[in-house]
């Protein structure tokens, strides 16, 4: 058992932390556990999508005790990466204070795709797209890292 000082702490970080930076903290910790130590922020709240915790559920995953948080309430952790999974974030990142290597993976914006939907399971349609992009970039984790 590798214990929380030796995985990786790795931030994942959105505008608001409600969709994308919330899946990928629930990926992180679901397929990498032992590893890696995530957290997800935003660089605004904006509170928990309710889709995206619907769309994780159906893959096993419970982000539903999550809550939005802050960058800002996580700059005493030591990070090891900072992932911005959004481009406004990745343009918005705050300094971190030590070793934490920052790096931008952009996911498109579920919400954003899914107000014009005509249904619910139109909508849906759209987090589960980012959803699996999401939990294919997680897999590569922590190793892709590593090499950066």
């Amino acid at each position: 058992m590798i214990d929380s000082k030796s995985k990786l702490k790795i931030l994942f970080l959105c505008t608001g932390n409600s969709c994308r930076s919330q899946m990928a903290e629930g990926w992180a910790r679901y397929l990498w556990g032992e590893k890696i130590e995530p957290y997800s922020a935003g660089i605004e709240t904006h509170g928990l999508n309710r889709n995206a915790v619907k769309v994780m559920a159906e893959e096993g995953v419970d982000i539903s005790e999550h809550k939005s948080k802050h960058v800002l309430d996580l700059l005493d952790i030591g990070f090891d990466y900072v992932v911005t999974v959004c481009d406004h974030a990745s343009e918005n990142c705050p300094i971190f204070p030590g070793k934490a290597k920052v790096i931008h993976r952009g996911f498109d914006d579920p919400p954003r795709l899914a107000k014009d939907a005509k249904t619910e399971e139109e909508a849906l349609g759209h987090y589960r797209r980012v959803r699996d992009e999401i939990r294919d970039f997680v897999k590569t984790l922590p190793q892709a890292l590593e090499q950066k």
